[in-house]
């Protein structure tokens, strides 16, 4: 299943999220360090969502209180959520 979530607080705007019971099978972030969220993706890819959000959940990007990463995390948490 396909998933939007808008980013707050980060330079990225929004994360498209495909998730398969609770599998990641893609993400694409729209906006930010194209590079960098590349490679989060191609990371992240495969790997259970609750893994994700253990290792991304707080990470703080230049004293924002969040990051790209971050906001990957608390997308994936409100998928759970639902």
């Amino acid at each position: 299943m396909k998933h939007l979530y808008t980013t707050s607080g980060v330079c990225s705007k929004a994360i498209e999220i495909e998730i398969e019971d609770g599998i990641i099978q893609d993400i694409a972030f729209v906006g930010g360090c194209h590079g960098n969220l590349q490679g989060i993706s191609a990371l992240v890819k495969g790997m259970p969502s609750s893994d994700v959000i253990a290792r991304l959940e707080g990470i703080n990007c230049r004293g924002k209180g969040t990051s790209c990463p971050a906001q990957l995390a608390a997308a994936l948490r409100q998928i759970a959520e639902k």
